[in-house]
């Protein structure tokens, strides 16, 4: 029993896959990542967390801003601009080429998952990368405007608009060959969710067909990295999100999202006082730094949370 599927969305799902890859062979890893982020764009089909995951495994991330290629340059967009076109969502000179070469593929017939393993292969990553579904799905933000496709919301609009609901257009979908195969796998020694957005980060994954069944009927333990640290999120809508749902902005929210899912939640520091209430809805809990600033910070979280699941680290 070897081998682990971690579920990703976002910059901190990101970080904590390349810890996770950092510290397991490519052979007993399966990274599953949301798609539902994922828009066309001038034409281009944009997978904005599947590539934060490739960007941060390939060491081309740009850490200081958080999303995107280090060492990006803007002149293409300049010329778009220059040209009339819309500026809401940048593209990197340095980035579009991951947006061209996954857009024509796509175009020609390939599925997402197909290209997804050309575009790591291409950029020495070993461990497996997959999609969530090859299947179009994409979330939407309900506001006062009406419905918002998540992108126009959370970048065209800066998060400003009330948030009253959430949905996935492009459903029932079935997930991807590899997150199906990796469900199955008889070697599946635990489940990792990464510190990421639990509603438009992890829910789209769990809303495929067939995966929540699979992940309650599960043999092999579950454990989530808190997204939350002193009861804030460090990047991303979260917190605006639980308190316009009505929810405390804390990791008791946390496990109860994933209630009847979790077996053991990693939280900061920061909210260690919160652990024991956490407990007492029958989820283990551990007390870390989850802050992931280095290499280093990744690793050892990532190690942590496979501790926590009882994985034999060899």
């Amino acid at each position: 029993m070897s081998h682990v599927l971690a579920l990703s969305g976002g910059v901190g799902g990101a970080k904590l896959a390349a810890g996770l890859s950092a510290v397991l062979p490519p052979q007993d890893l399966t990274i599953a990542v949301n798609t539902g982020d994922d828009f066309e764009h001038l034409g281009l089909t944009v997978c904005p967390d599947i590539d934060s995951v490739v960007y941060a495994l390939a060491g081309l991330n740009d850490e200081k801003r958080g999303w995107g290629i280090a060492d990006e340059s803007w002149r293409t967009m300049e010329r778009l601009g220059a040209l009339g076109e819309a500026q809401w969502f940048n593209l990197g000179d340095r980035d579009m080429a991951m947006h061209i070469a996954r857009s024509w593929r796509l175009r020609a017939g390939e599925s997402l998952s197909d290209v997804t393993a050309r575009l790591t292969g291409a950029l020495g990553i070993a461990h497996k990368v997959v999609p969530m579904s090859d299947a179009p799905v994409r979330t939407q933000v309900e506001t006062e405007q009406g419905w918002l496709d998540f992108q126009h919301w959370f970048v065209g609009e800066q998060c400003k608009p009330e948030v009253r609901g959430i949905r996935f257009a492009g459903l029932p979908a079935k997930p991807s060959p590899g997150l199906a195969a990796a469900l199955a796998r008889p070697d599946l020694a635990a489940i990792v969710i990464c510190p990421s957005n639990p509603f438009v980060s992890v829910d789209p994954i769990l809303a495929l067909e067939g995966v929540r069944a699979a992940l309650e009927s599960r043999r092999v333990p579950l454990v989530a990295v808190s997204p939350l640290v002193g009861g804030q999120a460090i990047k991303g809508p979260l917190a605006k999100m639980l308190a316009e749902r009505g929810m405390a902005c804390n990791n008791l929210a946390i496990a109860d999202h994933y209630s009847g899912l979790l077996d053991h939640l990693l939280v900061d520091h920061a909210d260690g006082a919160q652990a024991h209430e956490v407990r007492a809805r029958g989820v283990a809990v551990s007390v870390s730094a989850t802050v992931m600033c280095t290499a280093d910070d990744r690793a050892r979280l990532a190690r942590e949370a496979l501790l926590a699941a009882g994985y034999a680290m060899g």
